[in-house]
Formats: C-alpha cells, structure tokens, sequence
C-alpha cells in the first residue's frame, strides 16, 4: 500500500508537496493512473489515483474517502520525561504511534536530564509512525511542558502516575476501565521526586505498576500505550 500524508486536502484533487511527489514518482516509479492512498490525519482515508506523475508536482485525483477511519474507541494521552539520548525518545514516539496513542506531552521535572526537544522533529516521527502503521488519526504532539503545570491542568477521566518508589501498586492492566480517557505520567531516567510523586496524588492521579521489572522511561512509555490499547481492543 503506498499513503501519502496530506492534512490540508480539499475537493477532489490534490497536489503532494515536492517531497511527496520525488518519492511517489522517481522513489516508488508510480505512473499516471495507479492507485495510491492518502490520510489527512483528522480520520479521513482517501483512495485516489495519480492524474499528473510529475516527480516535482504529482497531482492525484479522490476516487473514494472515508471519514473516521478506524475511530478510537478510547482516548490515551502519555507525558512522559523525553531522555538524555534524544534516540530512544523519538523511539518511543514511533512505537508508541504505530501501536495508538492520542496525545504526547513532553514534561520538564526535577530530574529531567533533557530540556528541550523539537516538537518539528516530533512531529515528522509521528507522521512517518502513520503512515507505517496505517493510521489516518495523527497525534496531537504537545510542547515541552513543566510538570506542575500539566498536572494541574489534566482534563482526563483516568489519571496514573508510573513510579518505581513504592514496590506495591496496583498494575495499570487492572486499573483501567475502557472506552475512558486516560493520561499516564512516565517519568525521568532518575524516577519522579517524592515531592512530585505527592503532587500528583494530590491532584487526583493514581499510582500504578507496569510490572515487576524495572523499565527505561521509553520503555515504560510503549508499555503502558500497550497495556491501555489491549484493554480497549
């Protein structure tokens, strides 16, 4: 299946960006008339064909669409520390795509190792995580956020805080009720602090376990998206 990213599509034809065209057409060797999908990243699924194979400016004209393609049932959103080795944040970024998730909040704490991240950059592992996986909902990706900030200001029905302080919590596979929205804390490479751990409590949040191991924070990101999408299979 070749899918194309096109989130400002209108009307029955459109006109891939040079990037997209190069690879549609002297990449992939299409021609005019083969069949090519597109997503728009708000639900739309389109089957189109290509009118013009310009390898700089390819046209492809709509033949079918289909809104809210493989709608969530469930809304998932994780704020997670991005680590020291920015690899293995945008690793959890593509992972964590491909297997679903709604929104991504990078967070600032106490012992954040990283202070900055490019939400550009995130934003182009995501859509390239979409395409992959075949997924016509993009992300919603968030800027580097300081914790207190976000947790004050949390909206979701379901709200954890993953932490390795205390060894007897409860396991996120059993805390969880489908068909909710869901926000899962992950943090730094050197945990939570006691003092955030106690704000998150505060404001509403559970603790939770994601197993017996100790996990990396990208790690326990992917583990947790998981955990919540087979809940909500």
């Amino acid at each position: 299946m070749h899918l194309f990213y096109t989130p400002d599509i209108e009307g029955n034809y459109y006109l891939l960006d040079e990037t997209e065209s190069k690879h549609c057409i002297r990449v992939l060797r299409l021609k005019a008339g083969d069949r090519v999908n597109l997503i728009d990243g708000k639900g739309g699924f389109y089957l189109a064909k290509i009118s013009v194979d310009n390898p700089k400016k390819c046209i492809v004209e709509v033949v079918e669409k289909k809104s809210e393609f493989e709608k969530r049932n469930h809304y998932l959103h994780i704020a997670i520390a991005p680590t020291k080795n920015i690899d293995r944040f945008e690793w959890f970024l593509e992972k964590a795509t491909e297997i679903g998730i709604d929104e991504i909040t990078p967070i600032l704490c106490q012992r954040s190792e990283r202070k900055n991240v490019s939400v550009d950059r995130m934003e182009k592992i995501v859509i390239s995580a979409i395409k992959q996986s075949v997924k016509a909902y993009l992300p919603k990706i968030n800027e580097l956020t300081d914790y207190k900030k976000l947790i004050t200001n949390s909206k979701e029905v379901q709200k954890y805080i993953a932490h390795c302080d205390e060894p007897e919590k409860e396991h996120l596979f059993n805390k969880t009720a489908k068909e909710k929205s869901c926000m899962v804390l992950i943090g730094p490479e050197g945990d939570f602090s006691p003092e955030e751990i106690s704000l998150a409590k505060n404001n509403g949040f559970e603790e939770i376990s994601l197993g017996k191991s100790r996990l990396r924070t990208e790690t326990a990101g992917v583990a947790a998206c998981q955990i919540v999408n087979l809940l909500n299979i």
